[in-house]
């Protein structure tokens, strides 16, 4: 049995706020391999996950505490759905279609996900990451991405 408490809650979070990319996952899943990935992941206000899709596989977040923004795009990187997912408001979470461009904007420090999707793990190809956002590294460009997406 593995239990979600919070106090691994709480874990998980304080190593999201003490590495650099301000988020850190917590797997339930025994190894990479595993056909089905379930995972906590704390995510801290300011980390960047450039605009993705994943072509064979769904994705489901649900929210544990805190609050996010999910973002979804057409091909060219226009806005096609904004979603606020936050317990408090009644918003838990979503699921993701395959091949469905998007991103997330952490709205509150503490803020955890339980993600589920299908393994085994595979690192995203190029043609997967959206070519109109700022790479991972970029994080003056990250930042400016971040600040135009929540005007939208």
């Amino acid at each position: 049995m593995k239990l979600i408490t919070e106090e691994l809650l709480d874990n998980v979070t304080r190593e999201a706020q003490e590495n650099p990319r301000l988020r850190m996952n917590y797997n339930l899943h025994e190894s990479l391999d595993a056909p089905i990935h379930r995972l906590l992941n704390a995510l801290e206000p300011g980390t960047y996950l450039p605009p993705h899709r994943h072509i064979n596989k769904e994705e489901t977040y649900l929210v544990l505490r805190g609050s996010l923004l999910a973002f979804f795009y057409d091909d060219l990187g226009n806005v096609t759905e904004k979603v606020c997912l936050d317990p408090s408001a009644g918003n838990y979470g979503l699921e993701i279609p395959a091949a469905t461009w998007h991103s997330i904007i952490v709205l509150e420090s503490g803020t955890v996900i339980f993600e589920i999707k299908r393994g085994p793990y595979q690192s995203l190809s190029p043609e997967d990451i959206a070519p109109w956002a700022p790479a991972s590294s970029d994080l003056e460009g990250a930042a400016v991405f971040m600040k135009r997406m929540l005007e939208v």
